[in-house]
């Protein structure tokens, strides 16, 4: 082993317990080293990953603990369901550290940085791409920001002739290859306005006309779990650059406190 993959080694080793507490993030954090180098070490002894390495520690864990082990054994032969969740859940961590990984801090906290700074913070998202817009759109309008959704590329591209400098336009698009939604970001970059493309991480068309991108890995051979694994690697990533917002000290966190305190008052009885 490299000095780096000691360390990781001697800290797993002594620290087993606490692992189902860690990302892979957190872990690299803990030892100052990268993320990447987790994710390899993990693979050089054999996993597929560090969720799987993860989980076969805990498993270890489980047998050695004798009788709660037993116990968590007896669990799952009562649950009919407990081996595809198991799956699924495996399935969803690892497309979640796979886009981690191509989504580097720094671009990350580029485009955190855009949709701070914007007046105004377009979203559009055809099909099941809506979902997602709609709802990070709900997201940013509780924190202040000016959020305009949406579904329809015709009152989209009207839209555009309010568009200054600094605006922000989020295209939500699976594949990146809807030729309307290429010609409402070329409309608006001709306003000054900066684009990031939300797709799969594969050459498109959107990306070409982004000033930057979110990219999502979600690859499984099923064809029923594949958009599982896209959406809830997008829907992690998304979170990710919610929490940043609350969290630049720009006020928001306290403007978003106040949105939920009027919801609240609405919604009850």
């Amino acid at each position: 082993m490299s000095a780096i993959e000691r360390r990781i080694a001697d800290f797993l080793l002594e620290n087993a317990h606490l692992l189902r507490d860690y990302s892979s993030q957190q872990l690299a954090d803990a030892l100052r080293i990268s993320q990447s180098s987790v994710v390899k070490f993990s693979q050089k002894l054999g996993f597929k990953g560090y969720p799987d390495l993860k989980l076969s520690v805990g498993e270890e864990i489980a047998r050695a603990n004798g009788s709660n082990g037993g116990a968590k054994a007896q669990a799952a032969k009562a649950d009919p369901h407990a081996a595809a969740a198991e799956s699924l859940w495996r399935a969803k961590a690892k497309a979640e550290e796979e886009t981690r990984l191509i989504n580097t801090p720094d671009k990350i906290d580029e485009i955190a940085s855009l949709i701070g700074a914007a007046g105004k913070v377009f979203l559009i998202g055809l099909g099941e791409d809506s979902v997602s817009a709609q709802a990070f759109a709900a997201k940013l309008s509780l924190l202040g920001c000016v959020a305009i959704y949406h579904a329809d590329p015709v009152l989209m591209s009207s839209g555009i002739s309010t568009v200054a400098a600094k605006d922000v336009l989020l295209v939500f698009s699976e594949q990146g290859k809807q030729p309307t939604l290429n010609q409402i970001c070329r409309q608006f970059r001709e306003r000054r306005g900066k684009v990031i493309s939300v797709t799969r991480h594969t050459a498109n068309p959107l990306r070409a006309h982004a000033d930057a991108s979110l990219l999502v890995s979600a690859h499984d051979e099923r064809s029923y779990v594949e958009p599982l694994l896209y959406q809830s690697a997008l829907q992690h990533l998304l979170d990710l650059i919610f929490v940043l917002l609350c969290e630049d000290g720009d006020g928001r966190l306290k403007q978003l406190d106040a949105n939920l305190e009027r919801i609240r008052h609405i919604q009850e009885p």
